[in-house]
């Protein structure tokens, strides 16, 4: 680790440009008329079944969120100073992924599109690449396997000293950290989703990556981050403590969705084995009765 070597990036004035403050800006503002405008369409279409007013509270959570990660004063901080970075990294990649998915938007956009656009992504979304890309392990090793050539090799450097490279790594947290939460505890359906315990398991494994490379973090351990041994140090314990806190939450969103099956008795008490249990999956909506 290179302590108290100044950062290549810093001096770059990442997240201080008016465009790289705008343009995230306008495009959180148009994922949220997005979202409203699927709530009034769904509405429309399904008058009889409201939306939930607490999804649509979770949506907005999950966009301030990302704007306050993305936006100042936190971006001009993240690109200054190692402890920035990671809580904004925390912020994509845990936080505000897992408001985002809580508030269904998949659900939603079934509801709200026509029978006949729904099959459709209803068959993409039960394809053989979406079951691939939607499974717990897959989802696992793009979030937090993705942290060891981040921080492991000179990736975060040249990350942080190429604009195009920068937001692409945001990128990465934000869609990797909104595909874990999805699998692993999301409310909309999934294909091929495992079990309860089985996403409790991929979880733990998360949780103990996440301490692992936090702790190699703090003790300089092959780190290839060339920033101060303190601002090192401080983001190793930002991302220990607020990873945890984060995979708290993501475990309670889970344990929320726990479902256990009721083995049935029979009059005289013995148990009755139960049918088996239908798995989860994704239903493509039905048209609605035509009128007149």
């Amino acid at each position: 680790m290179g302590g108290g070597a100044a950062h290549p990036g810093h001096g770059h004035g990442g997240g201080g440009g008016p465009l790289e403050v705008w343009l995230p800006a306008l495009a959180l503002l148009g994922c949220a008329a997005a979202y409203a405008l699927a709530v009034r369409r769904a509405r429309r279409r399904h008058p009889a079944r409201r939306w939930p007013l607490a999804r649509s509270l979770s949506f907005a959570a999950g966009l301030v969120l990302v704007a306050v990660a993305l936006l100042p004063p936190l971006a001009p901080f993240a690109h200054e100073d190692f402890r920035g970075h990671m809580a904004q990294h925390l912020l994509l990649g845990m936080y505000a992924p897992l408001a985002l998915v809580l508030a269904a938007p998949v659900t939603l956009l079934l509801r709200a599109l026509p029978p006949d656009r729904g099959r459709r992504l209803t068959a993409v979304l039960r394809s053989r690449p979406a079951r691939l890309l939607a499974h717990p392990v897959t989802a696992l090793l793009l979030t937090t396997g993705g942290l060891v050539p981040l921080y492991f090799t000179p990736v975060y450097d040249a990350a942080m000293s190429h604009p195009g490279w920068h937001w692409l790594t945001h990128a990465h947290f934000l869609l990797s950290g909104w595909l874990f939460a999805y699998v692993i505890a999301g409310p909309d359906p999934a294909p091929a989703r495992p079990g309860v315990p089985a996403r409790l398991v991929v979880l733990g494994v998360a949780i103990a990556a996440h301490a692992v490379i936090a702790q190699l973090m703090y003790g300089g351990f092959w780190v290839e981050v060339h920033a101060p041994i303190a601002e090192v140090r401080g983001g190793a314990e930002i991302m220990y403590y607020g990873g945890d806190l984060a995979e708290l939450l993501l475990a309670a969103a889970l344990v929320t969705t726990w479902r256990p099956v009721r083995t049935p008795r029979s009059p005289h008490g013995s148990r009755v084995r139960p049918g088996r249990r239908p798995k989860e999956g994704i239903r493509a909506p039905r048209a609605l009765p035509k009128s007149g």
